[in-house]
């Protein structure tokens, strides 16, 4: 009776059951009885037994952790503690902790092009969650050849592997569009071109003004990273007075300009009318609150890890692509 409790063998000699019995009351299986679970349940808090995950894990093949990597291989690349990847980020572990899974996060600056393939082969997550296409779309089609529990997030187009993300065609010429049929006849799109997303909103800012008969304004190559954006729009609103609008590739750089453009005294939306992308929390906030293009995030979360699972399971869960929002406010 002195002998320390450690094996499931131990408490099955405890509770007159078999190992496997007490293995199933342990891992919730429903097929045991009331009294045999409430005997074997007791005996292990009595005892202050904990069963070995990690073993038991290897055993069934699974770690019940995924995988979510953000690429920074791209010249204008989000921080992860951009307002974006923090809500996105958050949506995701919800929707994870609902299936009793946890998320192994990690930020990744590519030096070569093995770095996917060795996060699949490690065996610490049982899928992997893509945050970003960053320039890496050929290091996700060879991922993709192999391992199939793999969704990622941006730019849905002609890819072989699972994606999940807005239209961004749509939602860079819903910007456009809004300035234009607002009577703006310079605008200027303020963002990079580096990922398969930035050039898709920027071909839409570009049909929008076909569609016009409208010559495009400027593009004013600014990369997320914010103190790199003081810079660039400092510089290009100083080159182009003429300048009465401004589609912004993401909130963030949408924000920066509002604030350049009241340095110099030039009111928005009367001077210059500015919208963002995304939608994230603060962009009801700002002063003017800022018009934008929302990406639920709610709903792209709830896809990435639904495919995903679809996927760990063997099914072939195709791409998904959402359609953008506008939201209205005082910016545009």
């Amino acid at each position: 009776m002195n002998k320390p409790v450690t094996t499931l063998a131990d408490i099955a000699a405890l509770a007159g059951v078999t190992p496997a019995t007490v293995s199933r009351v342990l891992s919730g299986h429903p097929r045991i009885s009331e009294a045999t679970r409430g005997r074997v349940m007791e005996i292990a808090t009595q005892h202050d037994f904990r069963p070995n995950q990690t073993a038991r894990n290897l055993r069934l093949g699974r770690t019940h952790a995924i995988a979510a990597v953000v690429p920074l291989g791209h010249q204008s690349a989000q921080r992860v503690s951009d307002p974006f990847y923090t809500t996105l980020i958050g949506q995701l572990m919800d929707e994870l902790a609902r299936r009793n899974h946890a998320m192994l996060l990690s930020a990744v600056a590519p030096s070569d092009g093995g770095w996917l393939s060795e996060i699949a082969r490690s065996g610490r997550a049982d899928g992997i969650i893509v945050l970003c296409q960053s320039d890496q779309d050929a290091v996700l089609r060879d991922a993709a050849r192999t391992y199939r529990p793999l969704v990622v997030w941006g730019e849905t187009q002609d890819e072989p592997y699972c994606c999940v993300g807005t239209d961004n065609l749509l939602g860079g010429k819903a910007s456009a569009r809004h300035l234009l049929e607002g009577g703006r006849r310079c605008i200027a799109f303020a963002g990079m071109m580096d990922t398969p997303e930035l050039v898709a909103r920027y071909e839409g800012y570009l049909e929008a003004h076909r569609e016009f008969d409208v010559e495009p304004g400027p593009h004013i190559p600014v990369p997320f990273a914010f103190e790199a954006q003081a810079r660039d729009l400092y510089t290009a609103l100083d080159r182009y007075p003429s300048i009465d609008g401004i589609v912004a590739a993401s909130d963030m750089i949408a924000m920066k300009a509002l604030h350049e453009l009241s340095e110099r005294g030039r009111s928005v939306p009367g001077d210059v009318a500015v919208i963002g992308y995304d939608d994230v929390t603060v962009a009801a906030h700002t002063v003017p609150p800022l018009t934008t293009i929302r990406q639920d995030l709610t709903l792209a979360a709830s896809l990435m890890v639904d495919l995903l699972f679809r996927r760990m399971q063997g099914e072939d869960a195709p791409s998904v692509q959402i359609q953008p929002t506008v939201i209205k406010r005082e910016s545009a």
